[in-house]
Formats: structure tokens, sequence, C-alpha cells
């Protein structure tokens, strides 16, 4: 199992950073081409997400994207830091100490972004809690092909 790690400020100009690690990363994997739009647009949803909730919460703590190549998968995780005890429906980093009028608003954004990637990846996994949230989106792998590129 490979791993990659890349840790960012909550800047949004680091997220087309991550977008182009995490295409490069995938397609070293064994991802099928036809898919790394789709890594490159959910990977920068979540990422722009992720730093939007910092840059709401005040949190100073970098983002955190986990890259993992595994037998037959790819996954990528996007965590934030932003304490939300999951009280809005499982969304990562839920504000409950925003006003009401700046919840409202974030809270659609959240649904938008999260809809987003849903639509983009077929194996998601959201988890909310105390330390922050995380999002989990997994792909299929060819490894043949993935070998195949590594020995041309």
């Amino acid at each position: 199992m490979a791993t990659v790690e890349l840790r960012f400020s909550a800047q949004p100009e680091h997220v087309r950073t991550a977008r182009l690690v995490a295409a490069a990363v995938a397609r070293r994997a064994g991802v099928d081409e036809a898919v790394l739009d789709e890594v490159r647009l959910a990977v920068g949803e979540a990422c722009s997400r992720a730093v939007g909730l910092h840059r709401l919460g005040g949190v100073t703590t970098p983002i955190r994207v986990v890259l993992t190549e595994e037998e037959k998968t790819f996954s990528i995780e996007v965590g934030d830091e932003v304490p939300g005890s999951g009280a809005a429906a499982g969304v990562p980093g839920a504000r409950a100490e925003a006003p009401a009028e700046e919840s409202d608003e974030a809270d659609g954004e959240d649904e938008m972004g999260l809809a987003v990637i849903r639509g983009l990846v077929d194996d998601v996994e959201v988890t909310a809690g105390e330390d922050g949230g995380t999002i989990r989106m997994t792909w299929p792998t060819s490894p043949a092909e993935a070998d195949a590129d590594v020995l041309s």
C-alpha cells in the first residue's frame, strides 16, 4: 500500500496544487484515464470546502489530503480540523457556533459541495466529529495498466 500525504494552509490558491497532485497520483495508481477529470473535480470540491470551513471557523491548522493506493482501489481522504459534533446531518465541520444566517448559508454550500462530490464519485464516505471531518472518496484501479506505465 503506497500513501502520499499532502498538507496545505487554508488558502484557496493551494486547492489547484492538491488537484494536480491527486490526478498525478491517481494516474500512477491505475485509475482509468476517463475518470481522472472526475478525480480532479471531486478533490477540488472537497479541498475548497475544507478551506472554506477552516477560514469561516478561524482554524489555522493545515488541510490534510491523504492519497492511498491499495491492491484494487485508490482512495483520497480530505480532512478538515473544524470542530463539529456532526450536528448538520453528518457534515464535516458542522458549525454550531456560527450566527444563524451565516450557518444557514454555510450549510447550504456544504450540502451543494457534498452533492457535487457524490455526483462525481460512486464510493464516498463522510464523517464528522469533535476533531473535524473527513471526506473519503474511492475509485477502482487497473493495476496491470499502472505497472505497464511504469515499465514504459
